[in-house]
């Protein structure tokens, strides 16, 4: 197989761009536009690609973790992100985070999500997020990349192989969206029910947080 980017079939992510740096900017300009309903649509728009793979495997699992800090991570048990090598023998990670899902965003028909918006993918959640990390575990190897405003700000870091697949996205909304609160633990579980395939966990730390301030303050 030819292992120039340019050559390779593109199916949700155009592989011979890593970055789209003037789609980024649009999504930052419109926050209002681009995560209606604030922060909570970011958590599913992540949580949509694990219930693709769900889907696609007839079931799978993943725990949404919101954390004390106002950042969130959602990992998933699916097959990890594609990743290829390239002709120089690099390897090269389906775009997923920086470019357009070309099934999703330019289609005002596209897909709704359970909080009754149109899915546009996960470069809305990098670009609207202040950092984002990407962790990805493949059969054929583990790797993790950052993010800061939708731009990968690392390489591939290697993680050591532990036999699992999967990815972990955790990431901070941005300043633009935080003065909105995550939605509620509830609302989350009442959302993710939508998709059947999915067994989603819920971990809420700020829970367990509130629950310390109170017995401390007795």
């Amino acid at each position: 197989m030819d292992g120039s980017r340019a050559s390779w079939t593109n199916t949700t992510h155009d592989w011979a761009r890593a970055t789209d740096l003037d789609h980024l900017a649009h999504i930052r300009h419109g926050p209002a536009e681009f995560a209606p309903g604030g922060p909570g649509h970011l958590v599913l728009e992540v949580v949509a690609y694990a219930a693709d793979e769900a889907a696609s495997r007839a079931g799978g699992r993943c725990t949404i973790t919101l954390h004390r800090d106002g950042s969130v991570s959602v990992v998933d048990d699916g097959r990890g992100t594609d990743t290829r090598v390239d002709e120089h023998g690099r390897p090269v990670k389906k775009p997923v985070m920086a470019t357009k899902d070309l099934r999703f965003f330019d289609f005002p028909d596209a897909e709704r999500l359970p909080d009754g918006h149109p899915r546009r993918g996960m470069s809305v959640v990098a670009a609207l997020s202040e950092w984002l990390i990407h962790a990805n575990r493949r059969l054929d190897g583990a790797w993790a990349q950052r993010y800061e405003h939708g731009v990968p700000v690392t390489g591939l870091e290697p993680l050591q192989a532990d036999g699992t697949t999967g990815t972990l996205v955790r990431f901070l909304p941005g300043k633009s969206l935080r003065s909105q609160r995550l939605p509620a633990a509830d609302d989350l579980r009442r959302w993710t029910a939508r998709w059947p395939d999915l067994q989603v966990l819920i971990d809420d730390q700020r829970a367990s947080q509130a629950s310390s301030t109170d017995r401390a303050a007795e």
